[in-house]
């Protein structure tokens, strides 16, 4: 079965798209298949794989009714790992689903039937709480969040945990969280200790993988690569499958424990 996660935050800069890239990477190297939908404007998550879609074959183009599914899923260059890339038109939108009718299912009509060729879907998120978000968020069945170890890192997070009880109570039943990500952490600061607290004394279900801060992992998009193919000794591409590792765990222990 298809587990479909969205990994967003209201937040920009916190780490989205590097930990879908990166976490889909992590994955895929351990066997599982990975889709990632860019579902963001800013097309960062395609740019990061070196992924150009082609005229009309895009997550703008899926979730208008344009094209189908096997239309615009496209190879990303790793093995076991496909993407569907975004463009800017993406934030038009917004604007054009505006008035349709389901507009807040028609990412989760579009992704139908995905569930026979992937493990993963991941969703990387704008950073907004708009129709595209409310979108992705319908469509999951878990969210990530990523959270910064900087100053003001609580800084939202409780309005968009309530987003979430909202899409849950009225959109999507089953939809939960799977855990705060802490990304962009540095050991040499007191900061960095301290935020880290803090959030796991707010959220008790935040990941033990931590993210570090890494030049390495800021140089893999522009080679079009995850940090596990650029550089997979690096702390950065370690820490991220711990990650997978850490789901892929609990995963298993939910499964042992389901009726």
């Amino acid at each position: 079965m298809t587990t479909a996660i969205a990994v967003a935050n209201q937040k920009g800069g916190v780490g989205k798209t590097t930990t879908t890239i990166n976490l889909g990477a992590a994955l895929a190297r351990l066997g599982h298949g990975v889709l990632i939908v860019d579902f963001d404007p800013q097309a960062n998550a395609s740019a990061s794989l070196n992924v150009r879609p082609e005229p009309g074959r895009s997550s703008y183009d899926l979730v208008l009714g344009h094209a189908t599914l096997l239309e615009v899923v496209v190879p990303s260059g790793q093995e076991m790992l496909s993407i569907i890339p975004a463009t800017s038109d993406l934030a038009g939108a917004e604007i054009e689903l505006a008035a349709a009718l389901g507009r807040e299912f028609r990412l989760k009509t579009a992704l139908e039937g995905v569930a026979m060729s992937y493990n993963f879907v991941l969703i990387d998120c704008p950073p907004s709480v708009g129709l595209l978000t409310v979108n992705a968020l319908t469509a999951a069945h878990e969210v990530i969040i990523p959270v910064q170890c900087e100053y003001l890192a609580l800084e939202g997070l409780g309005q968009f945990t309530n987003t979430l009880e909202l899409v849950r109570r009225n959109l999507n039943r089953g939809l939960r969280l799977r855990g705060l990500l802490l990304t962009m952490y540095d050991r040499r600061t007191t900061l960095s200790q301290q935020v880290a607290d803090e959030v796991r004394r707010h959220f008790p279900n935040t990941f033990r993988a931590v993210i570090p801060r890494s030049v390495r992992a800021a140089e893999a998009p522009s080679h079009g690569l995850p940090i596990q193919a650029y550089d997979p000794s690096s702390p950065a591409a370690i820490a991220y499958g711990e990650l997978a590792e850490e789901m892929l765990r609990k995963e298993g222990e939910a499964m042992e424990v389901a009726p």
